[in-house]
């Protein structure tokens, strides 16, 4: 074998030795992806579920306050109209 043809050969074995390393760190690479897709898509669908039960959690708050808001609501509308029942009869009985 000449010279010549036993650098190629040995440029054809590098070239192959070097698409089958690239084609390793392809298939790593695609894999690694994978794995960090996979991750970040439990990460997201974990702060989603977390997300979801704190805005529950925040919709029975604000239906309580509204329920409260209600009753003091109604609690002064009753206090007004006894103050003025009461003011109306001193009013009367100042009179008469």
């Amino acid at each position: 074998m000449s010279e010549e043809a036993s650098r190629e050969v040995r440029i054809d074995r590098a070239v192959r030795r070097l698409d089958r390393a690239a084609t390793l760190l392809d298939q790593r690479i695609s894999r690694r992806i994978a794995e960090a897709e996979a991750q970040g898509g439990s990460l997201i669908d974990g702060d989603r579920a977390r997300l979801a039960a704190e805005l529950d959690v925040a919709r029975g708050r604000e239906r309580e306050l509204e329920a409260a808001g209600a009753e003091a609501s109604q609690a002064l509308a009753t206090a007004i109209a006894e103050l003025k029942s009461a003011l109306a009869n001193r009013d009367t009985e100042g009179e008469g």
